[in-house]
């Protein structure tokens, strides 16, 4: 694969599994070096065992991404290490799945912390290192956001959900228009994956079953896939391919862009 991201320092939120690591593993075959991160602690055997299940320069760094000190800290901990930023994913999400009338105000909350504010959190201190980064790249440094197909269209019981990728669609935007108006060397991208086979969907769908909503998992992923044109939920890797794509500068002229990857679900 080409080394297009050779030079390139990303960080991937969310990273250590699902969508997020296949981006990790995506953005090192071209040549990044990218840092991992996520809520489990530096030392857990988790960290140790992925790392080294990868190849290439890769890096952890322990991020909340809901909280405002721990971007500081990550962020000036990768300046410090490598001085640049070029590419930043905010990957990192949950589901909180549930009927609206039943759905606490803490769960709520919680969604649109992970999956809204994180991203804001992540584009507002990763923006004097990526601007910095940007002014020697054609067309800037990255920023990729993955929202989802749910911020286009609904889902039963997930409301949350739904409300937080509606949020990080428009965010996007927001931070494209704006960097292009004050001419920032940073592009803004956002990727709506459809139904894809990762942990988060599994325990979504397991907790959904818990409720009664459906016997077993697989009725739900049964469901999801026939109701998809290609009758089938997507690999990480798929998703990961569009995200690396926007992180080169072969996407150079992309920002305030929605690429939708999801076997056609919105186009019926």
């Amino acid at each position: 694969m080409s080394k297009q991201l050779e030079g390139n320092v990303a960080l991937v939120t969310g990273g250590l599994r699902g969508i997020g690591l296949a981006a990790v593993q995506k953005l090192l075959e071209k040549g990044a070096k990218v840092w991992i991160g996520d809520l489990t602690a530096a030392d857990d055997g988790v960290v140790s065992s992925t790392l080294s299940g990868l190849s290439g320069d890769v890096a952890y760094v322990r991020l909340d991404v809901t909280d405002e000190q721990s971007w500081i800290d990550a962020i000036a901990k990768i300046d410090e290490a490598d001085g640049r930023l070029d590419v930043l994913v905010n990957n990192a999400g949950i589901d909180g799945t549930g009927r609206i009338q039943d759905m606490t105000l803490d769960l709520w909350r919680k969604v649109q912390a992970v999956n809204s504010d994180g991203a804001f959190l992540g584009v507002k201190h990763g923006f004097a290192l990526m601007e910095k980064s940007g002014k020697d790249r054609k067309g800037g440094s990255s920023i990729v956001n993955v929202s989802s197909i749910m911020g286009f269209v609904a889902f039963p019981e997930s409301a949350a959900y739904c409300a937080s990728k509606g949020a990080i669609r428009n965010f996007t935007k927001a931070c494209a228009v704006e960097f292009a108006a004050y001419g920032v060397p940073i592009r803004a991208n956002s990727v709506h994956p459809g139904f894809v086979q990762t942990p988060l969907l599994d325990e979504g769908f397991q907790r959904m079953v818990s409720r009664g909503v459906a016997e077993k998992a697989q009725d739900l992923k049964d469901q999801v896939a026939s109701s998809t044109p290609v009758n089938r939920l997507a690999d990480p890797d798929e998703i990961a391919t569009a995200i690396a794509f926007l992180a080169t500068e072969d996407a150079s002229y992309m920002t305030g862009s929605e690429v939708v990857v999801d076997g056609g679900y919105l186009a019926r």
